[in-house]
């Protein structure tokens, strides 16, 4: 019996993905729901070519060009906020969730309710959510894998293992195109060169983030949500090479790590297809590779994001929501070169000393209401702390 699909963010990168897996292998799986934000033609493409029983147009501007796209097609076209158990009749084998933002909270939340699997690539929900998904989790019986290469290591690695038996949990970071840049020059470094990754292209906010470690600091808080491990076990290491995402430290003095190149097919793959053998064509890691494998300490005078990390996990439930609202307004200003690239780090460490910030941080949230407030404080106080 073909497996019962939806894929939420299906035209981002990890939807991209998710799609060209399915592609090698569409007799054994249903496409049921396909859902984007705004790039319509790219979600009419995507349709045309794996015909889903529906698809879902988020921005009601392109919701005529989308049903005129498909006026061919026996797909059925959802615009605006449509709960996913409206679109979906019966619960669903897989979801891949991976809407970005704060935008894919209530869709993950959809997700949990409407299927057997939801793999979550929606960090932003994990970080700022986790309390309120684990109670849906927990009551529909949904298993939950997380797509993230790092996390995606971790579950991988610690299989069958518990808090007890480990000792550390390392996330590697590649460290970026500063980890070489003398320091006294990161204060006037460019957003043109903060995207400009040494290992592969991304989006610019993530570029942003990998460039001063805040994505590592958003890493580390996802995987102690996610893991029943202490949140004292979790180290960054520089990998620059970036085949290696994690490490786990044992206390009976073994050491395991996982190999693979950066292309997302590989969780994907694994998380659909679990211990089944699935032929999966990506770049194989050469010898020579294998052979300059390097790791290094996080210089904490240049990667000063490192210290939020405890910070984050140690002020309030709602702090990381704080974190990750202000660090989207700070990127985009340092993009629109409104500040300088140090003052990312620099702003959000005068959100914590704010007057108001522990009346936000340590409300334990109940809804994603609360979730907003805070996240709407953070933003609003974040852009009156900047020149803009």
């Amino acid at each position: 019996m073909r497996k019962k699909i939806a894929i939420l963010g299906s035209t981002g990168s990890i939807g991209k993905s998710t799609l060209e897996v399915i592609k090698r292998d569409k007799k054994n799986f249903e496409i049921v729901l396909l859902s984007a934000n705004n790039n319509y033609k790219k979600l009419i493409q995507q349709a045309k070519e794996f015909k889903p029983k529906s698809v879902l147009i988020k921005n009601k501007i392109y919701f005529s060009k989308v049903k005129e796209g498909l006026k061919k097609f026996n797909t059925k076209v959802y615009t605006g906020n449509v709960p996913m158990k409206k679109i979906v009749k019966k619960k669903l084998d897989y979801t891949m969730a991976a809407i970005v933002g704060l935008a894919g909270l209530q869709p993950t939340l959809d997700a949990i309710q409407n299927s057997k699997i939801v793999a979550i690539a929606n960090k932003e929900s994990i970080i700022c959510a986790w309390e309120i998904l684990l109670k849906s989790i927990r009551k529909n019986k949904t298993k939950i894998f997380p797509v993230d290469s790092e996390h995606f290591s971790i579950m991988e690695l610690t299989k069958g293992s518990i808090n007890e038996e480990i000792e550390e949990i390392i996330i590697t970071a590649s460290g970026g195109p500063f980890l070489n840049l003398p320091l006294g020059k990161l204060k006037k470094a460019k957003p043109s060169e903060a995207i400009n990754h040494p290992n592969w292209s991304m989006g610019k906010k993530i570029s942003v983030d990998s460039a001063n470690l805040m994505n590592k600091v958003f890493e580390v808080i996802e995987a102690c949500k996610i893991f029943n491990f202490d949140n004292e076990k979790y180290r960054v290491v520089i990998h620059p090479q970036s085949y290696v995402h994690s490490i786990i430290r044992f206390k009976n003095g073994l050491i395991k790590m996982i190999l693979y190149n950066a292309d997302m097919k590989i969780p994907i793959s694994n998380i659909l297809y679990g211990k089944k053998n699935h032929f999966l064509d990506v770049k194989k890691i050469s010898t020579k590779i294998l052979n300059n494998i390097t790791f290094q300490k996080v210089d904490i005078n240049r990667f000063p994001s490192i210290k939020l990390i405890n910070k984050s996990l140690k002020m309030g439930a709602l702090t990381p929501t704080i974190v990750n609202a202000s660090n989207e307004v700070l990127v985009d200003l340092f993009l629109r070169k409104k500040i300088g690239f140090l003052d990312i780090v620099k702003t959000i460490n005068k959100i914590f000393k704010d007057k108001d910030f522990k009346k936000y941080a340590r409300r334990k949230p109940s809804s994603i209401k609360d979730i907003k407030i805070a996240d709407n404080w953070a933003r609003l106080k974040t852009k009156s702390m900047c020149v803009i």
